[in-house]
Order: structure tokens, then sequence, then C-alpha cells
């Protein structure tokens, strides 16, 4: 990999040095020494005095009806301590963030392949495993509902129904036609967050009858609600403590794992823990909802957009989880960063006896990213344009009027970031270099030939909301403290890899001009701040760290500013130093303390938005985040084996706070796109999960990374955003798969309609070939 613009040359002006720390500096994570020596503490690595080993009992049938359950073998068997079934559940049977929906273990009915069914704690987890297999359920397997479209006159799967959210979305005049006229149908597969490491979690009972639950959650305090409710205790008898978070993109941890954990260790009295293994989380965990789109754009003669009509149909597998909100972002995404001024859009999700689908990095608008890509391809086709040039004559720009409604006010350099990577270089045909130094599809040892290889080229725009939609309370609290010279952080923003501990570590540094910053671990004794999902700790948890160390530079500068009759905007704190504009006043932070412990806690909360209403209209988003990239690909027409040579990135960041972890977001969420256009897909046959394991589910590696250029980072400062960033991964995950799509199409001559992209689908004459 590489970027030529992380550092320097992505930013308007001339370059300059980064400073050593504080905001814009490099600043590594504090973990990253951990991490790779091996000693980060993960999940899986717990221990505790009197553990206990826990196994989870799932069903084969993604379909079924419980006849009987016989628990008597399992809980005989030397070294079981408990069998938990529906009917030990203290408090409430179902749990659920958004809808309450998911039973904890299936009570009359199973709905997925994988639903538990049972819990069982013992003395060494061969004797847990051993047990739950000894548990004996007898079904009436019934018949799978596993196509969406037939969902809708499927006899109710679940007492809800099938349909969990329908958004028509009228915009403009329903009878306008455009003088060219393009139509698809696209199909996105089931991709798992595939998290790094064991979910794991131990939760070991209190004296007072409650439980502590230690696991790698990123959104601890709903995970505590949740858990409580079953459990029937108060929330503060529950405590979440969060701990070896190795990375996610998406929910980290299902409390499908944490609430039986916490049902055996309340009824032991002993410390119980689970690891799951990689099958169980492929059968456990939400995906990313499998998705059927319908598109019809509407141009004039000149490729301007008049109208798009679409058909948005989620797969939300068996339990509504985050659905809801996809949808939301799907349907209110759906014609992509263009200008289009009459949309009609029909967007649902509905259950079907499919794995679960949820949360996964940027859901719903990532799906119809390739879809809207896919028609521009095609009206760029009919039309005789350049791909990028038709783009280039639709695009977004602030001040414009979204299918929703809203007006988009924040930054929206959206033909800045295109002509960036149209005009970029591109790399070297492989006619221009020796055969033996340049990679066929398939590898080195790939059994293609260079004469069938064609090279393509595709463009595809996309853009993610932040913060959370639709009326969601997003707020978070932080508070700093400084003693002895060292500034901590307290603050239950879960660090997932996006960087936040190094943000908030930064944000005291610049502040304060104190260069040791520390940041305690989270737990549910902490104020909340939300999960870690579409960049919020950036801006809310980072705006609530900036405010409370605001508030204890006051303190800090109140006393010399009143000494020295001045106020305290006339003083500075840099490299540890506070100066006053004239010369008069220069100490040192530490004097300046004096001994003191000075601390301080605010929140920051951004303005509200509110929900799509019946005809798809509102200000449900925050603000928004923009990404172009060009994708360059050879592709074996004989084989259709496909390498990406190489993606060209330029991204609306607002401002960049940290270089280097900047680019490294990018990267990966490019290679996260990759693995979703090209191998990620969890196959199921009659709702069955075929091969659950990271063979059957092809991940990208390091060797399927392309060379990925960052050519530019647009950093045009959001007013309402603290410090006027931008979250910075999800959009090349959305942007990127599209891409992909477009430079096989280039290649091939093929439609391209299906993510991930089959081989022959790709295997075709390209013109001339």
């Amino acid at each position: 990999m590489s970027n030529d613009a992380a550092t320097g040359t992505a930013l308007d002006g001339p370059h300059q040095e980064p400073p050593a720390h504080g905001l814009g500096a490099s600043l590594a994570p504090a973990d990253a020494r951990a991490k790779t020596e091996g000693t980060f503490p993960y999940a899986a690595d717990l221990w505790a005095e009197g553990l206990l080993w826990a196994a989870i009992l799932r069903s084969p049938h993604p379909h079924a009806r419980i006849v009987s359950v016989d628990t008597a073998a399992a809980a005989d068997m030397p070294g079981v301590r408990a069998v938990v079934t529906h009917t030990d559940i203290p408090g409430d049977s179902a749990y659920g963030r958004s809808v309450v929906d998911r039973p904890v273990f299936a009570a009359d009915v199973v709905r997925h392949h994988g639903e538990a069914i049972a819990a069982v704690a013992a003395d060494h987890p061969d004797t847990a495993r051993l047990a739950a297999a000894a548990i004996a359920v007898e079904y009436e397997v019934l018949e799978p509902v596993t196509d969406p479209e037939k969902a809708f006159a499927a006899e109710p799967l679940h007492p809800d129904g099938n349909l969990i959210r329908h958004i028509p979305l009228r915009y403009g005049d329903p009878d306008l036609t455009g003088e060219v006229i393009v139509e698809g149908l696209y199909r996105i597969g089931r991709q798992d967050p595939a998290p790094i490491g064991a979910e794991a979690g131990l939760a070991v009972p209190r004296p007072d009858g409650g439980v502590e639950i230690y696991t790698a959650s990123t959104d601890p305090h709903t995970d505590r609600d949740l858990a409580a409710a079953c459990f029937g205790l108060e929330p503060e008898q529950v405590k979440v403590v969060v701990t070896g978070v190795p990375g996610a993109t998406g929910d980290r941890e299902d409390p499908g794992f944490q609430i039986p954990l916490g049902l055996l260790a309340l009824r032991t009295g002993c410390p119980v823990k689970l690891a799951a293994t990689r099958e169980e989380s492929f059968l456990g965990h939400a995906h990313r909802h499998p998705t059927l789109l319908r598109y019809r754009h509407h141009a004039d003669a000149e490729g301007r957009l008049v109208k798009v009509e679409a058909q948005i149909l989620l797969d939300a597998g068996a339990y509504a989880d985050a659905s809801s909100e996809s949808l939301a972002a799907a349907v209110a995404f759906a014609c992509g960063p263009y200008v289009v001024p009459h949309a009609f859009i029909e967007g649902w999700a509905v259950r079907t006896n499919n794995p679960p689908s949820g949360h996964v990095r940027g859901e719903g608008a990532m799906q119809v990213c390739a879809a809207y890509e896919g028609q521009m391809d095609k009206l760029a086709a009919k039309l005789g344009l350049e791909p990028a040039e038709l783009r280039l004559r639709n695009v977004l720009a602030t001040g414009d009027i979204l299918p929703t409604g809203q007006t988009v006010t924040c930054p929206a350099p959206v033909a800045e970031l295109l002509t960036a990577v149209r005009d970029y270089p591109l790399p070297a045909l492989p006619k221009d270099t020796p055969e033996a130094a340049w990679l066929l599809p398939g590898g080195p040892e790939g059994a293609g030939e260079p004469g069938a290889v064609r090279r393509g080229v595709g463009y595809a725009l996309g853009m993610v909301h932040m913060l959370g939609a639709e009326g969601a309370d997003e707020v978070s609290t932080a508070t700093v403290k400084v003693h002895d010279g060292i500034a901590t952080v307290i603050c239950a923003a879960v660090e997932t890899g996006q960087g936040f501990t190094t943000l908030a570590r930064q944000i005291v540094q610049e502040t304060l001009g104190i260069e040791e910053v520390q940041v305690a671990p989270v737990d549910t004794d902490q104020p909340p701040a939300g999960p870690a999902a579409h960049g919020r700790h950036t801006w809310v948890s980072g705006g609530a760290v900036e405010r409370a160390a605001k508030m204890v530079r006051t303190q800090l500068l109140q006393p010399l500013a009143h000494k020295f009759g001045m106020s305290t905007e006339l003083l500075q704190i840099t490299d540890g130093k506070i100066t006053s504009y004239d010369g008069v006043l220069s100490t040192t932070v530490t004097e300046a303390m004096d001994g003191k412990e000075l601390w301080a806690t605010a929140q920051c909360r951004p303005h509200p938005t509110e929900p799509l209403d019946d005809a798809g209209q509102g200000d449900a988003f925050v603000g928004m985040a923009f990404c172009a990239i060009r994708a360059v690909v050879d592709v074996d027409i004989e084989l259709g084996s496909i390498r990406v040579v190489e993606m060209a990135v330029a991204q609306d960041v607002g401002r960049v706070l940290n270089p280097a972890q900047l680019a490294t977001r990018i990267e990966a969420g490019i290679t996260q796109g990759i693995g979703t256009a090209l191998t990620e897909n969890l196959r199921t046959t009659r709702g069955l999960i075929r091969r659950p394991d990271l063979t059957g589910y092809a991940l990208p590696t390091s060797l399927d990374a392309p060379d990925i250029r960052i050519v530019r980072l647009v950093e045009e400062r959001d007013v309402v955003a603290p410090f006027g960033a931008k979250p910075a991964s999800a959009a090349p995950v959305v942007t990127s798969p599209a891409a992909v799509a477009a430079a096989v199409r280039a290649a091939t001559g093929r439609p391209i309609s299906r993510l991930p992209i089959r081989p022959q689908a790709a295997v075709a004459a390209a013109p001339g070939g």
C-alpha cells in the first residue's frame, strides 16, 4: 500500500511539518506496543478464581417448532454446574437494541440456523460442550422462508409480523419522465463483520446479588440495560467492564453471548467464561443485510438526472436489530451524492429465516451505492459519455437538497473529490512491464495467460451520515482530571480501532499543554457515551473531552489572569508553558498547578434530528461525509479472476486530526470494501449457513490489498462539528465495492449487478479482445 497525500500534499497550502503532539500530530496509539508484543489483555484471556466454562446449544435448523427440551442428561454429567433454558430467565425473555424481539433462548420456535436453545456451565470447556450436545431437543422441522420477496405473503414468522419497516419516499413529480431511461436489478450478498479475535466474556457474580460482565462491548451501557432487564435486576446491579477490544466494524459483542453468561454466573454463584469459536460467531452475531435493489434512472439528453425510481428490499433475517436504521440510510441515500429533482423510492425491511442482519459499517449506504453507481455507468454508456464526466454533471454541492427534503448544510466538495481521482496518473499498463514483474489475476501462480487479461478503470462516489439518525439522542459525557503533571480522561467511549483514545490524548495535549495523558478503562460506572458507530466518538465524545479540557484550562489560567490583570483569552499554553500576549507572564503548567488537582466534566450533544415522515421527508441526519474512488483492475476474461491493481481515493475529512491514523483508517476501509466486492459472501442453502469458518468465508489478506493512493484529503471544516472533523472509515467502505464493480464493467463489458462479483460474471470478450 502507499498513500501520496496522507500527511502533507493532501492539504491546501505549502507543506508544513506536523506537530509532535496535540491535534495534527501522528501520535501512536497507546496500546500499539502491547498489541504488537502479544501482551494486550484480550477478552479471551480473562481469568478468575473458581472459573467455570460456558457453552451454548444452538439450533441446527433455520425454522422449526420446539416440541420438547430435555436437559436431564446434561445436568447429570460430572462437572456440570448449571443448565439454563428459557424457563430459567427471571426477567424479560427477549432483548433488542431497537426492537425487543429476539429471545435469549428459543422457547416455542427457532427462527434461524444457530439460534440459542440452552446454555451450560461446567468446570472444563470440553465438559461444557459435551453437556450442551447432550441436551435432547425434539424439533418439528418447518419450511423456512428464505426469499425476502416471499416474506410479504408468507405466514408470520414472528408475533410482530414479517414487515419490520416500510419507507415510501416521495419527492417531486411522479409523472415526469426523462429523455433517456436506464434500468437495473442489483443484488448485494451477506457480509460478516468477522471481528478480530474470539468473541469472549467473563461474568462474575457480586455479593449484592448483581453481576459484573467483562467483555469487548462497543456499547456497554446499552448492553448493561438489556442484560439487567433479562436478569430481572436494576441497571445499577449490573456492571459491564470493557476489556480487550481488538477491533470492530459492527457490534463487537452480541448480547446473545453476554446474557447467557450472566444468567449462568447468577445461577452458579461462580465466575463463568465463554470463548466462542469462529463457527459460533458466524452463527450468533448479526451480518450485513443482503439486499435486492431495482432501479430506473431518467436523464435528459445532456446526461443530467431528472428522476430516480427505486425499490430496495433488505433481508433482516429472523429479528429486527438495526434494520430500521439501515433502511432509513438506504432510502435517504438511494440517489447518491447527485442532484436529483424528482425521486420515488420504496424501501422495505422484512423478516426471514435467514441469519440475522444488523449493524455493519456503512449499513444501508453501501448497498445502494453499488446500485446507483451501476446505473450511472449504464447511463454514461447509453449517452456515449465518459463515466467521470457524467458524474461531474450531476454532483451534489453544499446548499443542494436531498430527496428527503434536507438541505446539505455541511461541506460537500464532491466535484473536487471526483476531479482529484480522475486527474491522478494511472498506473503503468502490464504491457509496459516485463511479464515476470507483474501479477496476473489469480496471483503469481495463477493459471491465466497475459493475453487474456483486460484492464478496467471505474469510478464511484459514496456518502454516509455522521452520528445517529432520525431523532437519536447523540450525547456523550467526559471528565478531564489533572494532577502532578498528568492528565486523565474518563469517558465511556470504547476504543474499537477508530482511534478515540489517541484522539482524546491529543485533545488534552492541545488544550492544556500536558504531554502525558492517560485514558481510563471503560465501564458502566461512568456516564454513558453511546455506541461506537458512524464516527460518533470523534464528534460527540471528542467534543465532550474538548469541553472538559477547556473548563480545566479556565480553572488553571483564571488565577494567573486575575493576578496580572488580564483575561484568560490573552494567555496561551504551548509545550507545557503558559505565556501572555505581551511576554510579561511566562511560567510552566506544573508551576501554575502548584500541586492542586483540577478537574471538570462536560457533555456534548449535537443539534437534534427528526424521523422521516410518511413521505420519506425530514431532516434525519446531523451531517454527511463524501468519498470518491477510482479503481483500476485487471481481469482475466477467460477465467473470470480479478486483481485490483490500484485504488485512488479522495475524501472529505473536514480536518486531519492524526495523519497516520487517518491514512490507516482509509486504507482499512478500502480493503474491507474490496472483500465485499470480490470474496466475502456468507452463503446459505435454505437458511443453513454453509461453511461458517474463515476457510469458507474468504476475507481479503495483505496479498489481496492493492496500491492505495490517497490523492486528496479535503479539509473544509464542518462548522457544527467539534474540530470540524468528519468520520473517516465508513465512506471508503461504502464507495470501494462500487468502484471495483465499475472497473470490472469497463474491463469486461458485462453489467456486473451482483456483489461479490462471481468469476462467471467477469468472463467476457472485451471490446477488441
